[in-house]
């Protein structure tokens, strides 16, 4: 049987809660549901009003992945579910998170939260930029710290204020609240740092996909910023062999980090960090902290 628990007055069909999610750390789905439910303060005022993607990994990392837009089959239907343009031409559903409950049904069904950097009353207008810095072997975080010390400098000169944070996998992910401004106006601003990136740091950066590129450098992704792309949300959990989480991070550690170790937090770290220094992404939330591209 299917255990039932109440949250928040909704019933809700928890199931398998002592499945192994990630074999490494022998992290149970259990587990993940109460990591979640610890940081659903945070996390749910990350995913407010945002379309949410799903990347689906219900036998753990090494499992089937899929990624998904619309609503998963069962969605309750006290869940929101928003009418979204997909293309100039189509519209889709997804489902827009605003509760606990609405946490946990998700979160039992196994998944990274990925959300566009826009808001379901202004489709395509962000209200933030994303920078996605994404090592290319034999470089590591550490020469993505570097490349985002340079990055934070440069949005300075325009006014515009960073935040980081680890994506959960191998690199950092900047953040720059906005005055809402069409997504192709910050992909078109954000693709210029990228190309300003390679010519200033000679060697260190890429601002082109292509594979071939990027052995040993950063890929400043900045593709991310069209209104179709979404990025993985502050605090989700990661499909990854371990059960890591997309932190926010200090820019005193981005200067202090000597190896990859030193920005790798796991589910079992949150907690501790949210205590320490609360959100550190809050500033995005604050209008008076929103720039306007130059």
């Amino acid at each position: 049987m299917t255990p039932i628990t109440e949250v928040e007055g909704r019933r809700l069909a928890l199931s398998n809660l002592e499945k192994v999610i990630y074999p490494a750390t022998g992290t149970t789905k259990g587990e993940v549901l109460h990591y979640y439910a610890l940081t659903a303060d945070p996390l749910l005022a990350h995913l407010k009003d945002r379309p949410l993607s799903f990347l689906r990994y219900p036998d753990g990392p090494d499992g089937q992945r899929f990624f998904t837009k619309n609503p998963p089959p069962g969605t309750p239907s006290w869940v929101r579910v928003a009418e979204v343009p997909r293309s100039s031409r189509e519209k889709g559903e997804q489902v827009v998170l605003a509760d606990l409950p609405g946490l946990v049904w998700a979160a039992n069904l196994v998944v990274e939260f990925h959300t566009p950097q826009w808001r379901v009353e202004e489709p395509g207008r962000a209200d933030r930029m994303v920078l996605d810095l994404d090592p290319g072997d034999p470089a590591t975080v550490v020469e993505c710290c570097e490349v985002a010390l340079w990055l934070r400098e440069r949005l300075a000169t325009d006014g515009l204020e960073a935040y980081a944070k680890t994506s959960g996998a191998k690199g950092l992910h900047l953040l720059v609240p906005l005055e809402p401004t069409p997504s192709d106006e910050v992909s078109a601003y954000a693709k210029s740092l990228a190309v300003e990136a390679e010519a200033e740091l000679g060697g260190l950066v890429v601002h082109r996909m292509a594979r071939a590129l990027r052995p040993g450098k950063v890929f400043v992704d900045h593709s991310q910023n069209a209104a179709a792309k979404t990025t993985a949300t502050p605090y989700t959990l990661r499909a990854r062999p371990e059960p890591t989480v997309s932190t926010p991070v200090t820019w005193q550690e981005i200067e202090a980090c000597g190896s990859p170790a030193e920005l790798v937090f796991r589910l079992g770290d949150i907690a501790g960090r949210l205590e320490r220094h609360g959100d550190m992404l809050a500033p995005l939330f604050d209008p008076g902290h929103a720039g306007s591209l130059p």
